[in-house]
């Protein structure tokens, strides 16, 4: 059944009514809440304000390095140091070591950019974080929906956003509705805060509907695999900083690495590819994976366990990939619009700042009087701000890298060393990432080791310590357009690169009773990371949520 003839059998559905819904309960949703409840005590008055969470609790499906910069938090609870925030492991040292297969070469820390920096800064699980923001919130008086992702945007008669819609739940594999189905709610709001993290599949629409990205360079994106080490206390360095590029990547592909030591012995590692590589061979999974063999990375983890995997996507475009950021009933914050550093591979910082400038625009308009406009004070408070000053500081970073590892080690240095980031030139970007992808032809295979099961690792085993979970029995979220094209143009053109960017073995090709190839998605493995959205060559690929509280629930991530 099509959600218009549930609707029209089951309907109508409930409606609730707020000033503000904030969709996505990250950091950057739940500081804008946060915020407009903080503004609202501050002046006196009141203001309903609702965030709506897919995952089954706040932090569940968060992943990020991190390295937190504070300034954001520090404004907005200053006195979070008192109340218990999970951010107690400051930075200790900084290392910066270019790679190559059998060697290495650190950087002097006297030669590393600011944007390289991390004094002050504090080595967090982000996902912890967001648990304890999301206690903050609960306390000001915001209500949480944890489980209840949104399916749909609402309008007005005019074409403002009304709100959103949650999805049904309870829908069959075969479309119809089971014993357990429940019909959606509609949550109506002055204005509509979308913060659902990096392509969100509600804000792709709102971008494309209102025309956002509009003289704006493409948005870029890189995928981020990581896993969390419990490692040797005697190679535990608590608030050692490690960054890495080089081997295994080739130079002309952009991406780099992590290793961060937490406290209690655990170490958090990770690998970033950037979504425009070009080969369809590569895998960025297989890339960590052979990013653990060597010996510097090695040495840390041998004698330890890995204890969690997980991976995601990150909105690396920039500034100069920033959509407009409003549009009439409503706002992108955060990774939905793009306000991560990729120069600092910091996003945290930028989310919660992003959020409460949403809400300084957001309870001006509603003590106006105003709804379903335009929030034009957000962006115009952004440009006044040092997150503006920042991002514009780092806006060539990623673009440097088309030139190869080298040009853009040197050039960045440049950017930053000599101008302070206050450079006379912009370079832009004008293809989208699963644009660069070359036929197969084209290119060489590459040939990964199989993994040992001590220090690297196939992807169901590490699906599988990433806590994931899909009720069986649902429609895939996983939609084709055109179920023909992955088999007769990306298996023929690109040998099938779906299943090797997927970093959870959803896609694959098998044979048919026939011998003909088919693709199988094997949705419960998805973690969510939106990359098939991202790097499909024909943009065949659609994410949408899946039922809620689906997906990874990730622990200290």
């Amino acid at each position: 059944m099509t959600n218009e003839e549930i609707l029209a059998q089951f309907g109508p559905r409930e409606a609730m009514e707020y000033d503000v819904v904030v969709v996505g309960g990250g950091p950057a949703g739940l500081s804008t809440a946060i915020r407009l409840k903080q503004l609202a005590a501050e002046h006196g008055t009141e203001i309903s304000v609702v965030v709506l969470e897919k995952g089954s609790e706040p932090g569940a499906h968060i992943l990020a390095g991190t390295v937190m910069d504070p300034r954001a938090i520090d404004e907005l609870i200053p006195d979070w140091k008192a109340r218990g925030a999970p951010l107690t492991q400051p930075v200790t040292d900084d290392a910066m070591v270019f790679l190559g297969k059998d060697g290495s070469f650190r950087v002097p820390n006297f030669m590393l950019p600011e944007c390289f920096q991390n004094h002050g800064n504090y080595v967090i699980s982000l996902g912890n974080f967001v648990r304890w923001l999301s206690a903050q919130a609960e306390a000001v008086g915001v209500e949480i929906f944890p489980g209840f992702p949104a399916g749909e945007v609402l309008y007005n008669e005019d074409g403002s956003v009304k709100g959103v819609a949650t999805s049904n739940m309870g829908i069959g594999k075969d479309g119809e509705p089971t014993d357990n189905f429940q019909l959606g709610m509609e949550l109506h709001a002055k204005y509509t805060i979308f913060a659902e993290g990096a392509r969100g599949h509600l804000g792709r629409r709102l971008i494309a509907r209102y025309k956002l990205d509009e003289g704006r360079d493409p948005q870029t994106y890189a995928l981020g695999v990581k896993e969390l080490w419990e490692v040797d206390p005697k190679k535990h360095e608590p608030g050692m900083v490690l960054h890495t590029a080089g081997w295994p990547l080739d130079d002309r592909t952009y991406g780099g690495a992590f290793l961060y030591h937490m406290e209690g012995n655990l170490v958090t590692l990770g690998f970033i590819t950037g979504l425009d590589y070009s080969n369809p061979y590569l895998s960025p999974f297989e890339e960590m994976q052979r990013w653990k063999t060597h010996r510097n990375i090695r040495w840390y983890l041998e004698g330890g366990k890995r204890i969690s995997y997980g991976a995601r996507a990150i909105t690396a475009g920039g500034l100069l990939a920033l959509p407009k950021q409003v549009f009439p009933g409503g706002a992108l914050v955060g990774c939905d619009a793009g306000y991560l550093n990729a120069s600092r591979i910091k996003g945290s910082h930028a989310a919660i700042k992003s959020g409460m400038l949403a809400a300084e625009a957001a309870y001006r308009a509603i003590q106006a009087g105003r709804q379903h406009d335009e929030l034009a004070a957000y962006p115009e408070l952004f440009e006044q701000s040092w997150l503006h000053d920042e991002l514009n500081k780092a806006r060539n970073f990623k673009a440097w890298f088309k030139k190869g590892l080298w040009p853009a080690t040197i050039m960045n240095g440049i950017e930053q060393y000599l101008f302070r980031g206050r450079m006379p030139w912009t370079m832009h970007r004008d293809k989208p990432d699963h644009a660069y992808l070359k036929p197969a032809a084209e290119c060489k295979p590459i040939d990964y080791p199989k993994p040992d099961g001590k220090l690297t690792f196939d992807r169901l085993s590490s699906v599988f310590v990433s806590n994931t979970n899909h009720s069986e029995d649902q429609p895939p979220h996983l939609t084709l357009k055109d179920a023909s094209i992955p088999v007769q143009v990306n298996l023929a053109k690109y040998a099938g690169p779906e299943s090797r960017y997927c970093p959870a073995g959803v896609y694959e090709f098998v044979k048919a009773e026939n011998g003909a190839d088919r693709l199988q998605i094997n949705a419960q493995n998805c973690v969510h990371c939106k990359t098939c959205d991202i790097k499909d060559p024909t943009q065949n690929i659609v994410w949408i949520p899946p039922e809620g509280g689906g997906g990874p629930n990730y622990v200290n991530m």
